[in-house]
């Protein structure tokens, strides 16, 4: 019985200490001088969020930046290397566990025009010829020239444009696009 009560207090006080030592000595020493900012996500960004996720880009296109000789990142001029901050306030927190395409930390700052964006997720191929990322047309609609004169359409290459007819984002392409253009390092203030 004496063993047991041994091990018992044993198991007890290692718990204790780690507790002790791995939550509450990092509070009192650390969260005095950290504040937390308060972020505001906009509407059309979370909304592109959950396109993002629905759409399965995550499948593809990571959006982690790995630090410097820890990869090839850097050298491809995808950014500076992530941080935390980066994945605030949009849940889930989908980093990407492949890169069969770019990765996309930093899309935002290394294409920062709407027009590519959306003929990107139109018809990649009228972008990079040899690209394997899927089209995403239901995220547009085809109208007739005539119709909505205040918006121009795409300006597709011609091998890729429907005569008489013009190509418009719908809202859940705007919406991703804001979301894609949020995706900027350079935002976040962190050197």
């Amino acid at each position: 019985m004496i063993r047991y009560s041994i091990l018992v207090f044993g198991i007890l006080a290692t718990f204790l200490i780690a507790m002790f030592g791995l939550t509450i000595l990092p509070k009192i020493f650390i969260d005095e001088g950290v504040t937390e900012p308060v972020y505001f996500t906009p509407f059309e960004v979370t909304e592109g969020h959950r396109v993002f996720v629905r759409e399965g880009c995550i499948y593809c296109h990571s959006k982690q930046v790995r630090p410097e000789g820890f990869g090839a990142d850097f050298e491809r001029g995808w950014g500076r290397a992530s941080v935390a901050t980066d994945y605030r306030n949009l849940l889930p927190h989908n980093l990407g566990t492949m890169r069969t395409g770019p990765d996309l930390a930093n899309i935002g700052a290394r294409q920062p025009g709407e027009d590519w964006h959306y003929l990107n997720l139109y018809q990649p191929r009228a972008i990079n010829e040899e690209s394997i990322m899927p089209p995403f047309p239901w995220l547009f609609e085809e109208v007739g020239e005539d119709a909505r004169p205040a918006h121009e359409g795409l300006n597709l290459p011609d091998e890729y444009r429907v005569p008489g007819r013009k190509i418009l984002p719908d809202d859940e392409a705007r919406y991703l696009v804001a979301y894609l253009l949020s995706l900027d390092q350079q935002i976040t203030g962190v050197d």
